[in-house]
């Protein structure tokens, strides 16, 4: 009788690190050129629906590393106020994990659509900042609305609450893919946001997302430039390839003013 056989297990996926550099063009780009490239390779919807920024229009555009932070649901004998001690517990990968964020990193909490509790609040947060992370993103809620809302610093969340954590949350993994507002997230992913969207970009793309869509985002004012004049739609947006050579003829003359 034949052994049986041991399948190998697949390789383990590799992570790629993102450089700033990429970083800082990706949060030059809009969130609408972002999201059309992305919809050309196939990703139909990549952008976190229902989160807000708690500085409203004044949201500051980032772009980062995925961090991420996974909850379940709190259980009695394990979530009290017991488990916040000073040093750091299994039990409280929480502290452990904003402890180990790093530059460029963008903190994303999969929150399980759950906003009964605050996924955190202020402290944390300041301490990312200071740690030089990009943002904090939960489809939960946050803690500590007013003071978040003053700091020049991505907070997004699906609202506010003043309930702690440990009610109805429990950090059950750090680092490891997510769900966050109903999208896949995988650590090390690019986090993008501006004043409309939270936009997730596969790490494997995110150099071609941000030459893609600078060049879109060029041409784009061109023609919004031409519509503001007056012009209609058919056949410039789409651009029509006349209108493509049209742009490339202005470019080459200097950008001259529309009129």
């Amino acid at each position: 009788m034949q052994p049986p056989v041991t399948p190998t297990p697949p390789p383990l996926r590799e992570r790629i690190h993102v450089p700033d550099s990429v970083l800082d063009r990706l949060a030059r780009i809009s969130s609408g050129s972002l999201t059309t490239q992305l919809f050309k390779k196939g990703f139909r919807q990549p952008v976190l629906t229902g989160l807000r920024p708690l500085q409203g229009e004044r949201a500051p555009r980032f772009a980062g590393r995925a961090f991420t932070m996974r909850m379940i649901p709190a259980r009695e004998d394990i979530d009290t106020y017991a488990t916040l001690t000073t040093t750091p517990n299994a039990d409280n990968l929480q502290w452990v994990g904003v402890e180990q964020t790093l530059p460029g990193d963008v903190m994303v909490i999969d929150s399980r659509r759950d906003g009964s509790a605050a996924s955190m609040g202020n402290m944390l947060v300041t301490r990312m900042k200071m740690r030089g992370v990009r943002g904090v993103v939960t489809d939960g809620s946050f803690r500590d609305g007013q003071e978040l809302s003053r700091m020049q610093f991505p907070t997004w969340s699906a609202g506010i609450t003043a309930t702690t954590r440990l009610s109805y949350h429990h950090v059950a993994d750090l680092q490891v893919p997510v769900s966050c507002a109903g999208v896949a997230v995988y650590p090390g992913d690019v986090i993008h946001g501006d004043t409309d969207n939270i936009t997730v970009v596969p790490a494997h793309l995110a150099e071609e997302m941000a030459n893609l869509c600078e060049a879109q985002d060029d041409i784009e004012a061109y023609l919004a430039r031409r519509v503001e004049r007056g012009e209609a739609l058919w056949g410039l947006y789409p651009p029509s390839p006349g209108t493509r050579e049209q742009y490339r003829a202005w470019v080459a003359a200097g950008r001259p003013e529309i009129t």
